[in-house]
């Protein structure tokens, strides 16, 4: 498959019709149908369904449509870290992580890089820790930041000082609002929303075990920004790390810490594989300055 190709198929499954997709790449309509035709008879699977007014992609449409995203996403990172000569650092960098706390410290740290060195371009991508794994095994990452305890014998890892401290976000109207903290018996009788990734892996088994049967689960979030909108209608509580969502004067929220205590590591992982460009030497190079890590 030529990279120039798969180029010309996103930006048809992007635009939905052929006369668009030409338009902006500046072909006409027969060249792209052709590269189009090439393609399906290289890969011998129908990439698109032709309709009236657009073309929509097939199963094997939407597979390459993922596939090519990173493959071309790849190319260009490497295109753009290669072109680094020093002293000059440029190049993107590019960190997945989940919402935490920790990560404070490593966009400040970001953002002194990036004052040394305006060349340098920063991509986040949010993910819980299993597609923040994939990603780096993908090679789509330089670095990931993952909560609580994984095995991680397939990476190198640095174990950041902070750690995030796990609660119930509810209405500042709530009776248990009063409480310093919230123990398992105060959640019986009250909708609960939880991580997508806690629920996965059970992570309150042992803390509300004894009164786990009489919890009402109503849902999970990726995004607690999602969740707290959820909140602030009154059907449920969210379980939450806390200093993720504003719970000054002028919100309708508070955040209470569990009893007992509940707190996850912050990890900043990267591939044993990858070779890192100049731009994530010198980001980790600094991160290991700041934490005070030896090379």
């Amino acid at each position: 498959m030529d990279i120039r190709v798969l180029r010309y198929f996103l930006a048809v499954a992007q635009e939905r019709t052929i006369s668009r997709a030409a338009t902006t790449l500046h072909l006409s309509q027969p060249t792209l149908s052709r590269q189009l035709s090439d393609l399906e008879a290289e890969l011998g699977v129908r990439l698109f369904t032709r309709g009236s007014r657009e073309i929509t992609l097939t199963a094997a449409g939407r597979y390459l449509q993922e596939r090519a995203t990173t493959i071309t996403r790849l190319v260009d990172k490497t295109a753009q870290n290669l072109q680094t000569t020093a002293p000059i650092i440029r190049g993107s960098l590019d960190i997945g992580a989940g919402e935490s706390r920790g990560m404070q410290r490593l966009m400040a740290l970001i953002s002194r890089l990036q004052a040394d060195y305006p060349g340098v371009t920063l991509h986040l991508h949010s993910g819980d820790a299993a597609t923040v794994a994939a990603q780096l095994t993908a090679g789509t990452l330089d670095f990931g930041v993952i909560m609580g305890d994984s095995p991680l014998t397939h990476y190198h890892a640095l174990q950041l000082p902070e750690r995030d401290r796990w609660g119930i976000l509810l209405p500042k109207t709530a009776p248990l609002a009063q409480q310093t903290t919230i123990r398992p018996q105060d959640l019986v009788g009250h909708p609960l929303i939880v991580s997508q990734q806690a629920a996965t892996t059970d992570r309150f088994a042992n803390w509300w075990r004894n009164v786990a049967d009489q919890l009402t689960l109503s849902g999970t979030y990726n995004l607690i920004f999602n969740a707290q909108l959820l909140v602030e209608q009154g059907h449920c509580w969210a379980l939450s790390f806390d200093h993720l969502v504003d719970v000054g004067p002028e919100s309708r929220l508070t955040f209470r810490p569990l009893a007992p205590d509940l707190t996850e590591p912050i990890t900043v992982i990267w591939s044993r594989q990858q070779t890192l460009s100049p731009v994530a030497q010198l980001f980790l190079h600094r991160l290991r300055a700041n934490l005070g890590t030896p090379e």
